[in-house]
């Protein structure tokens, strides 16, 4: 059973939806008439899903959508009437999971809802991996300038440069590449 704000400015659209939420085996936290607020909100409710039932996304809406994706991500179910393809894409970029056209229908609703959090689920596993993958490139890249470092300042080959560094690391008991990026850092500041 999930825990969803809904934000629908239409106060009846809103019970229509909440009754549906409730149907499907939801729980709903909160019904909020706009995103206004958002983080404060989502920090204070505490949501696991952000269901939006509006004509249109304004960009307000949209604005406050990629803020919350970045600082505290949640699954976003967005139902509207706007079928524009812009719109669509400005959605999507802001975060939300799912985008469905022509409004809400109550038999829809905990497919859509699943589907969502399954994307939104498989996105943060490849934002976590893309993270990683970055992080380990950055790394890979001080490592190397160590080397450089090194090789030419101590006249070491590659495997010796490489090899100073892992002791040094050991001795530390820091990973290689924080005793890589210190090097680095002196380096600069001596050289």
């Amino acid at each position: 059973m999930a825990n969803i704000l809904v934000i629908d400015e239409s106060q009846q659209r809103a019970m229509e939806v909440c009754a549906g939420l409730i149907k499907a085996g939801h729980q709903v936290a909160a019904v909020l008439p706009s995103a206004l607020d958002l983080i404060s909100r989502i920090e204070e409710i505490k949501p696991d899903i952000i269901l939006i039932d509006t004509e249109s996304p304004s960009r307000d809406t949209l604005e406050h959508l990629a803020v919350m994706s970045q600082s505290m991500p949640r699954p976003v179910v967005m139902f509207t009437q706007d079928g524009n393809s812009e719109t669509i894409r400005s959605a999507i970029k802001a975060g939300v999971a799912a985008y469905v056209v022509d409004g809400f229908e109550i038999d829809r609703l905990k497919p859509v809802v699943e589907v969502a959090i399954a994307r939104f689920e498989e996105l943060q596993t490849l934002r976590r991996e893309l993270a990683e993958t970055s992080r380990k490139l950055s790394e890979r890249k001080i490592i190397e300038k160590a080397k450089g470092i090194l090789m030419k300042t101590r006249g070491m080959d590659e495997d010796a440069a490489y090899a100073a560094l892992r002791k040094l690391a050991m001795e530390k008991s820091q990973p290689l590449g924080k005793v890589a990026a210190s090097l680095v850092e002196m380096a600069e500041l001596l050289l």
